[in-house]
């Protein structure tokens, strides 16, 4: 059994543990309530340029096929994929940074991808863990911040409008871990180029009402699929920024909470070892007295 000195140490060491876990996990909290709120205010302005997609995206004129009107409609036959993973630049956030790693993982591996498949990472973990692999980089960017603007991540998006529409890569797709709950976040894959018109909410009542675009809707097109892309890149990085601050929050709760177990643990034994320790002394104080009489 170790000695009480050595559990006093131990002691000592995990109650030091468990101020630094509280006090990352308080700041996360902080943190926390402000980037769901910044996600949650950004989904809504999100579906609505989704619908005035569907809508204009069908305005091509006699039922035709949407994909002449821009490049970014266009779809090809997929020879090269590029992936965007966004992932946290710091640890301490529980499962939810390997979730993303074997997640995009796998979508690397898969054969579905077809072709070559090159990846422009966000965040450092994500950065750190394909440079270990064959995997080329499109780009790569740190350090947004915990409330990134829309200025900090059009570069992202305008890396990938620019490859596609020079035929460097035939589809993008975005992968990161989706908001839900304080505790459930979850790594999804949503395909970011060619550009998918999302199907109208309203069905065939929406598809009666006619609408007219000024000048034409090739050039309404021409100025909203790159805010659309822009749009779905910042949308997915507010959401990484709140499951990020949600998981680490919640890691560090389940820290210190284990921290504080161990320390009750440690510290029966240390009562125990501290009692065996007093026993033996009195044995050999009377035996000396014993043997004395």
């Amino acid at each position: 059994m170790p000695s009480t000195r050595e559990i006093r140490r131990r002691i000592r060491s995990v109650e030091n543990t468990a101020k630094i876990t509280n006090a990352v996990q308080l700041v996360a909290a902080s943190k926390m309530r402000r980037a769901q709120m910044r996600a949650e205010a950004a989904r809504p302005y999100a579906e609505s340029m989704r619908g005035l997609l569907a809508n204009l995206a069908g305005a091509g004129g006699d039922g035709q096929d949407p994909g002449p009107l821009h490049p970014l409609l266009e779809r090809r036959e997929v020879g090269k994929t590029a992936i965007i993973l966004i992932t946290p630049d710091r640890g301490l956030a529980g499962g939810l940074i390997s979730n993303l790693q074997r997640h995009a993982g796998s979508l690397v591996l898969s054969p579905d991808q077809g072709g070559d498949v090159s990846m422009i990472p966000v965040g450092r973990k994500g950065l750190d863990y394909f440079a270990r692999f064959d995997v080329p980089f499109r780009g790569e960017f740190q350090r947004l911040g915990d409330y990134p603007s829309l200025d900090d991540t059009r570069p992202i998006s305008q890396i990938a409008i620019q490859d596609y529409m020079r035929g460097e890569v035939d589809q993008v797709s975005l992968v990161y871990a989706a908001f839900v709950s304080t505790v459930q976040q979850r790594p999804t894959t949503v395909p970011l180029l060619p550009v998918e018109a999302p199907a109208s909410d309203d069905g065939d009542a929406a598809a009666e009402v006619e609408y007219i675009f000024e000048p034409s809707p090739e050039a309404v097109l021409d100025d909203l699929l790159p805010r659309y892309v822009e749009m779905q890149v910042y949308q997915a990085v507010l959401e990484s920024a709140a499951s990020e601050q949600s998981a680490r929050m919640v890691a560090m709760r389940n820290a210190t909470d284990a921290a504080n177990e161990m320390v009750g643990d440690l510290t029966l034994q240390y009562n125990k070892a501290r009692q065996e320790q007093i026993t033996s002394e009195l044995l050999d104080i009377v035996g000396g007295v014993e043997a004395m009489a």
